[in-house]
Formats: structure tokens, sequence, C-alpha cells
């Protein structure tokens, strides 16, 4: 693992290699190389599906604690990382400025479901910077929350920029750049200063200097780095266990543990794993999924980071393959047993309601690593 200390922060990098500046020779390939089988999919006696992946656990040192697959492989980490994109926020001295508090910085890490909990602190936080739904360069989509997506259409309404799923994580940007006095559009540009400081962040806390890293625009049309696994684990193990962090950095990410924990409703919303496993957990386990199979956590009682990638992209397999991790590891005992139980095997049903299989992690992943 790098020395997080000894590279340089991701400022000015100069380049821009993403969708429409890609590196010189074609299409690097992220998803190349076949990873143990993680989770199995059944129905009735059968295994029906198979999900590939790459999972580790690290302590703050970078020592690996469990391997699964590939670690060293790139990864994007697309929503899994909005703890550490937080972190300017509040090393700015932007968070203070504004008198926000921990449900402003839980949405700040947070893919919402767009609820109307979730959309109206996101519009209060706005109106508090000066700003609007019209300065975020996030897109719009009907929330993941399905009654007020439901809802939404019954009134006729279309579904506005609040309503995406990254919309806090963009207000904290905005917030940033509001204030240190940088321009507010194009703040999603790899080379915008709100950009180039996550950058620097990411350097530090995954060990990695990322500066000729491949990049692309996320769904929300931020840049998202391609980073080894490795990397990823050992930022949520220094989350986790922040003590080797300089002061400034370490405080800041003592905030944003406490919100990302205490606030779970904030960082997801009704019936997804992230708010459900961190209410059963109260407050022990911090998780964040992403899109495209990938999923990180961190585990201040244990001083541990975990992440994961599931090849295939399929969220269904991530939840279980975190669950089962947590298990192994003993963040689940304690556990509200009917939501770990849940999560850890969730039931395929038919259309009736019937349950004829499920989703479970498979033995490799719950047996040695």
């Amino acid at each position: 693992m790098t020395d997080p200390h000894n590279h340089d922060h991701g400022h000015d990098h100069g380049h821009e290699h993403g969708p429409d500046h890609s590196p010189a020779s074609g299409t690097a390939d992220l998803a190349a190389g076949g990873g143990p089988i993680l989770v199995e999919v059944t129905r009735g006696s059968v295994v029906e599906s198979r999900h590939r992946g790459s999972a580790l656990i690290v302590d703050r040192t970078g020592a690996v604690q469990g391997h699964w697959g590939d670690i060293a492989r790139p990864v994007y980490a697309r929503s899994a990382i909005k703890s550490l994109q937080a972190i300017p926020l509040i090393e700015s001295g932007a968070f203070d400025a504004f008198g926000l508090g921990d449900e402003e910085l839980a949405l700040a890490c947070s893919s919402h479901n767009g609820e109307p909990a979730h959309v109206e602190r996101v519009a209060a936080w706005l109106a508090k910077i000066g700003l609007s739904e019209s300065d975020l360069e996030c897109g719009a989509h009907l929330p993941f929350h399905e009654d007020s997506a439901h809802a939404l259409v019954c009134r006729h309404e279309h579904p506005s920029a609040l309503h995406n799923n990254c919309s806090g994580k963009h207000t904290g940007f905005l917030t940033t750049a509001v204030h240190l006095g940088e321009k507010t559009k194009g703040y999603i540009r790899y080379t915008h200063p709100v950009q180039q400081r996550i950058l620097g962040v990411l350097e530090q806390m995954t060990g990695c200097g990322l500066g000729a890293a491949p990049w692309a625009a996320d769904g929300c049309s931020i840049p998202t780095i391609a980073i080894p696994l490795e990397g990823l684990a050992f930022a949520m193990a220094q989350i986790a266990d922040p003590d080797d962090l300089p002061e400034k950095r370490r405080a800041a990410v003592l905030r944003i543990r406490k919100a990302w924990g205490t606030q779970p409703f904030m960082v997801a919303g009704t019936g997804r794993f992230d708010t459900e496993i961190m209410q059963a957990c109260q407050g022990r386990v911090m998780t964040k999924v992403g899109a495209e199979g990938v999923f990180c956590a961190a585990l201040p009682d244990y001083g541990l980071g975990v992440a994961l990638k599931i090849e295939d992209g399929a969220e269904r397999a991530a939840n279980v393959a975190m669950a089962a991790i947590l298990k192994r590891i003993g963040a689940l005992d304690g556990a509200d047993p009917e939501i770990a139980g849940r999560w850890l095997a969730p039931p395929i049903k038919t259309r009736f309601g019937v349950t004829v299989g499920a989703v479970r992690g498979a033995a490799g992943l719950a047996g040695e690593g």
C-alpha cells in the first residue's frame, strides 16, 4: 500500500481523459478477469444464477484481514465514496460557516430515496447558501422510493434535480464553492477546484496516486476515478480508525462518521440496505452502496474498512455480499435478526408472494477468504 501522505494532492493535473478524452489506445477494461463466485441465486433446489466479484477487509495500516479475488484491480467507486467526497466540505470551513448540521452532512454522504424529507432538507440547504434547485448540475430522475414517485406522478409533477439521489452531495459541492468564492457553474468538471480538492482527498485517503488514473463521468455528471479496490478499503479503514491522520483531517472524518452513522435515513431511506443495516447495528457500522455493484463500509468498533465489487454490477449481489462480510467480521452480532436475515438471504418470490428461493452468499464468502 502506498504511503497516503507521500504523493501529490491531485491539484491542477492538467489532463482530461474522461468519456471524450480517453487515454491513448482505446478503452481500458476495468471488468477484466473472473473473480470468485461470491453470491448465488437459488430457485427450488437449483442454483439458478451466480455473481462473481472481489472484496477485501483491511485495517488502518493497510494490512489485509480477508480477501477474495483481485483486490488490486481499479474500479470506479461511484457513490460508495461519498463520505470521502464530503471531507472538503468540513475542512474548507464551509460547513460551519453556513451553520449546517448532521442531517445536511449525512445528505452530503447520501444516495437518498427522494422522499419528501430528503427533498425538503436539500431545498432548505440550498436556500441557506443563497442558491436553488436550478444551480444543481446532477440532473433529474424519479425518486427511488416508489410511493414518493407515484405521488409525484399523481400530482402531475415532473421530478427535479432535488429528487436526484445525489442532490445532497452536489449541494455540499456548491456550499464549498460559495464559501470559497469560486464559480458555481461547472462545479462538476474535472478541472474545477471543487473536483480537484476531492481528487487530492482521494489520493491521500486511498494511498494511491490518481493523477493519471482513468476517469469518466458518473451518473450525476461528476468525475468518477478508477481506484484499486484495496485503496478504497484502506480509505474506509482510515474513517473507521482515523488516529494516524493529521489532526484537521481526523476531526473532519470524525464529524462525517458521526453524521453518517447517526442519520441512516438521510443516507438512503425507506427499505434501503444502508439505512436498515445501520439502524439495526445502532451506529456500529457505516455502509455505502455505489452503482454497478460497488460497496464500501467503515467499522469503527473493529478499526476495519471493507470494499467490494460485483463483476456484473448487480446491486442484489452487492447487498448480500456486504451483509455476508459484515456477518463474518461479527458486526451483525446483536443486530435485529429479522433485518439482518432479510439482507443476508433476500427471498426470491413468485408474483403471488410465495418464496421459492433466495439470494445468498456463496460458500467461499462465508468460509475462509
